[in-house]
């Protein structure tokens, strides 16, 4: 029940233990309690609400850094994530296997911004070896939802004799 409750969550936070409950065919007082327990134990680690910041008049600048690090004896990558994650643009951290060893996601108000982060803070950390940005130009799809853009069934150009 607990991979069917949190499969539900994630695809929207919104519901109800009393929805849940109905979706289930199961008990809301089951429901609330494996809920309790789950963030209680850290398996569900928050409720998130997606924006498509894309519709708001605030400018919003996303960026993929990627990081190629030494990693440190003992603590490997660990330490490394921890610094950078501790920093308040970054909203995202993976380790990688490929190419890089750190994928960096941040936010920031502008490319400026977004740049000043990649060469005070980042690129001077004595464990960085190199990075690349990259910049997000456009979100299609994030954490499974599609953005709708609101375009016209047909975009082909009319060819006029």
């Amino acid at each position: 029940m607990r991979t069917k409750i949190l499969s539900l969550l994630e695809n929207d936070s919104r519901l109800t233990t009393k929805d849940i409950a109905a979706m289930l065919g199961v008990e809301e007082a089951a429901v609330a309690a494996d809920i309790k327990a789950m963030e209680d134990g850290k398996i569900i680690c928050g409720y998130h609400t997606m924006i498509d910041w894309d519709k708001v008049s605030e400018e919003k600048v996303t960026a993929l850094i990627e990081v190629k690090v030494t990693p440190q004896r003992g603590q490997g990558f660990d330490k490394i994530a921890e610094r950078i994650y501790n920093f308040d643009e970054v909203s995202s951290v993976y380790l990688m296997a490929g190419t890089y060893d750190l994928a960096v996601f941040i936010n920031g108000k502008s490319l400026k911004e977004v740049s000043s982060f990649v060469y005070d803070k980042l690129a001077t950390m004595e464990t960085v070896i190199s990075t690349q940005t990259n910049f997000v130009l456009r979100k299609y799809k994030d954490h499974g939802l599609v953005f709708d853009r609101a375009k016209s069934e047909d975009e082909r150009l009319a060819i006029v004799p």
